[in-house]
């Protein structure tokens, strides 16, 4: 079972320091979700676990993502393209994931573009209105290269008595559509 701690950390390089021993060794997670806007020195103290990932927030599916990672520089290049790209410095496709939301389709298709070998942690398919079909035509490398994720779509399926037989069959629909796309595009 691969570990997430979803904790979309990213604080001076100290803290971080503290926070990736406190999430890899103390809890033996296998990744953490990390918050790159504080650049380097909040995000290398994690990337200096072996066999550890870090999970870069690069395009996220909330509606406040809007607020900077689509503002554009002067050349007109979006903050999240900027940070994929400065990222790739710091890590690698072995120990480098992002998130990226799924409810921008045609959004992941350029952020593949950037990151071609990374995995992507793709939240927001189900409740959130994303598109498993989407995040796979746009998203999927050679290797698949995606970890999707439906919470809400799986836990809140139903909030009565047969909430574990509904959240279950959900869990499995969404186990075949993937199955069917690796069919498709790998």
């Amino acid at each position: 079972i691969f570990t997430i701690a979803d904790a979309k950390r990213g604080d001076i390089g100290n803290t971080s320091s503290l926070y990736a021993k406190a999430f890899f060794e103390t809890m033996n997670f296998d990744s953490i979700t990390v918050a790159p806007y504080m650049g380097k020195d909040s995000v290398t103290p994690f990337l200096e676990f072996e066999n550890k990932w870090v999970i870069l927030l690069a395009l996220t599916s909330n509606v406040g993502s809007m607020d900077f990672q689509l503002i554009e520089d002067k050349d007109g290049k979006p903050l999240y393209q900027s940070v994929l790209e400065k990222s790739q410095e710091w890590g690698s496709p072995e120990n480098l994931m992002y998130v990226v939301g799924a409810t921008r389709g045609e959004l992941i298709g350029e952020v593949r573009k950037l990151a071609p070998d990374h995995f992507f942690l793709v939240p927001g398919v189900g409740a959130q209105g994303g598109s498993l079909a989407e995040v796979a035509k746009y998203g999927m490398n050679s290797s698949c290269g995606l970890l999707v994720n439906s919470s809400r779509g799986i836990i809140y399926a139903s909030g009565e008595k047969d909430f574990a037989k509904v959240a279950r069959k959900e869990a499995q629909k969404l186990q075949v559509e993937m199955k069917g796309l690796l069919e498709k595009y790998l």
